[in-house]
């Protein structure tokens, strides 16, 4: 099979994926680009996940793209909200004429001789294989596995004679209404399951190692409810989005600098929702607030559920699985007709695609990433990867746009080629990811790219500063490398070629 040429080429056809294709065809219009998705349809994570509740845990009016608003009053999104949301843009932009779907990507090798990444993958329903090839490389396939979730090695599991399921494969036929359902979890996910099954479910228990940050926000913005009957449209997403980032920002800086004042304020608030007379202990991590994401819940829901009867946490440590339910090493033990494993996720970085230079391997786990986006000595590569300690399309959004700013640069200058190299020697042993003490996190750390002692190579999970370094900073500041085009005859007669790679 010939391979199919692009300027740019997009991995993932998800939140990050759609937003890069939009500022590509707004900011520059001569490049033909195309994304390549391994999955039949659009939304990525938004598409992956389907249990019951599955729901934003950042506020939509940051969370939502820059260049196309949330436009609605929802604070915290469902599922399917958002995938409507993600595909109106795409079509709006016109960029969903530009997926791939079902091509599964093997391998991405830059060619110095050819200037160009050259691509191999299969197609996911035929196995064929298709071949590709691109002047730059941008992934934007997050940084989890969705093949599958992190699944703990439970003793006694095989001895278990209920149902056993994990969020990320959620069964279309799970039938849980009068059942007695166990949620093995703290997280974002199990805050979202744990009410969200009880509406119909004989009890549900969350069962947690230790408990994380639960607060409550209103479901609805009633605020711009309000401005929105005597102010423009556009002015009240655009004034919601700002004080949002404003807030979400100052919350995190105040959990760092006053940890113990935050954690008051936290703990107060869930003993308001669950009355003078609660036992915080299920509810008071042994970690200080945003060391791990913090869980927001839509009108206190999940203390709702809890409130009701339908719904309790059990704060303990999994001895074995019994043909019943699970006994814990306190001894007490737990019937399940269901057991959810909201355990999390298995870190993978570029959907497991092997990456090389002229065929030498260029593990990204020993890169760093130049201002948040460039891979460290891999030419013409990006990748976009959004905050987490913030809504993840922040960071997407102005890391699209200066590739944009990149690639336009480039073409006004003759430049063919860019690389970020660290003279400097600045790399630490920490990851990206390294502020977050998350389990997930620390399972993944070697897989992460690094970061550095300092700017451009220091990840700062701070929007304002970023936005100023990334639309405004120059490109050329003596880090990065270009390289020019040369000859027009001879660029021409390596275009016709086909690598060798090309055919394997």
């Amino acid at each position: 099979m010939e391979s199919q040429h692009f300027d740019v080429l997009i991995i993932g056809a998800g939140l990050s994926g759609i937003g890069m294709a939009c500022h590509l065809s707004q900011n520059c219009p001569q490049r033909r680009f195309a994304i390549l998705e391994r999955r039949q349809a659009l939304g990525g994570t938004w598409d992956l996940f389907r249990y019951p509740g599955v729901r934003s845990d950042s506020d939509m009016f940051s969370f939502g793209f820059a260049l196309r608003p949330w436009n609605g009053l929802k604070v915290l999104a469902d599922g399917a909200s958002i995938r409507q949301y993600l595909g109106d843009t795409a079509r709006e932009f016109g960029v969903d004429r530009h997926i791939h779907y079902g091509v599964d990507l093997l391998s991405a090798n830059w060619s110095s001789a050819q200037r160009r990444w050259l691509l191999v993958g299969r197609d996911m329903q035929s196995g064929e294989a298709r071949h590709y090839s691109c002047d730059f490389l941008v992934s934007c396939t997050g940084y989890y596995d969705y093949a599958e979730g992190y699944q703990p090695d439970f003793p006694g599991l095989q001895d278990y004679r209920g149902r056993f399921v994990h969020p990320q494969k959620w069964p279309e036929d799970l039938d849980y209404r009068d059942k007695r359902v166990v949620v093995i979890g703290s997280g974002a996910t199990a805050v979202t399951l744990v009410p969200a099954m009880a509406e119909q479910a004989a009890q549900v228990t969350m069962l947690q190692r230790s408990p994380t940050y639960i607060f409550s926000v209103p479901s609805c913005d009633k605020l711009s409810g309000l401005l929105i009957k005597i102010l423009p449209e556009r002015w009240v997403y655009r004034l919601a989005r700002q004080r949002n980032i404003a807030m979400q920002r100052q919350m995190f800086k105040a959990a760092k600098r006053w940890p113990r004042f935050v954690r008051w304020i936290l703990l107060r608030g869930v003993r308001r929702q669950l009355g003078a007379q609660a036992e915080l202990g299920d509810f008071t991590p042994r970690y200080q607030p945003w060391d791990e994401r913090l869980c927001a819940v839509p009108d206190g829901d999940l203390f709702r559920a809890l409130r009701s009867g339908k719904a309790q946490v059990v704060t303990d440590h999994i001895d074995t699985f019994t043909t019943e339910g699970i006994r814990l090493k306190s001894g007490r033990e737990l019937a399940a007709d269901i057991v959810v494993s909201a355990t999390g996720l298995k870190l993978q970085l570029l959907g497991g695609m092997r990456l090389s230079v002229d065929g030498e391997p260029a593990d990204p786990s020993s890169k760093l990433v130049y201002k948040g986006v460039l891979v460290q000595d891999v030419p013409n590569a990006a990748w976009i990867f959004g905050y987490t300690n913030a809504s993840w399309t922040l960071k997407a959004d102005i890391a699209a746009e200066y590739i944009c700013r990149l690639l336009n640069h480039m073409q006004d200058r003759g430049q063919q080629v860019v690389v970020a190299r660290d003279e400097q020697g600045c790399a630490l042993d920490a990851s990206v990811m390294s502020s977050l003490n998350s389990g997930y996190v620390k399972r993944g750390a070697d897989l992460l790219p690094r970061q550095g002692d300092r700017a451009p190579w220091q990840v700062l999970n701070d929007y304002r500063t970023d936005a100023r370094l990334l639309r405004k900073a120059p490109i050329e500041d003596g880090v990065l490398r270009f390289e020019d085009f040369r000859a027009a005859g001879e660029d021409a007669r390596e275009s016709q070629e086909v690598a060798p790679a090309q055919r394997a």
